[in-house]
């Protein structure tokens, strides 16, 4: 079974196309190698990558060949992610006003950090 097939059968992403996207970026990891779309998973395997506000990491322990609900979805891994941050957690984080110009590579660097894209 393909990546991003399994990555949409199991409701992590909305559509199909967009787990093929994330793959394409480089984002998706599977056992610590940057995985392609196509690349076939088994059971036993470990998948990583981060969404908005964690970093995601599952381990497949059943194969979908195509999208279920999300009861039937939650089955098919075992969830090894850090837990959700709280609303107060996400408001804490700094944001800049609005109008403040174009941040410099320090700023990116630090609101890419807050975010949790980089490693």
């Amino acid at each position: 079974m393909r990546v991003d097939v399994w990555l949409w059968a199991t409701r992590f992403f909305p559509s199909r196309s967009q787990a093929t996207a994330a793959c394409r970026a480089g984002k998706i990891r599977l056992n610590d190698v940057t995985a392609k779309a196509s690349t076939p998973i088994v059971i036993g395997d470990r998948l990583a990558w981060s969404d908005r506000y964690r970093s995601r990491r599952v381990e497949v322990v059943r194969l979908l060949p195509k999208r279920v609900s999300a009861t039937i979805a939650v089955t098919a891994y075992i969830d090894h992610s850090d837990p959700m941050p709280t609303k107060a957690e996400i408001a804490a984080v700094p944001q800049r006003d609005r109008g403040a110009g174009r941040p410099e590579k320090k700023d990116r660097r630090e609101l890419d950090r807050l975010r949790g894209f980089q490693k």
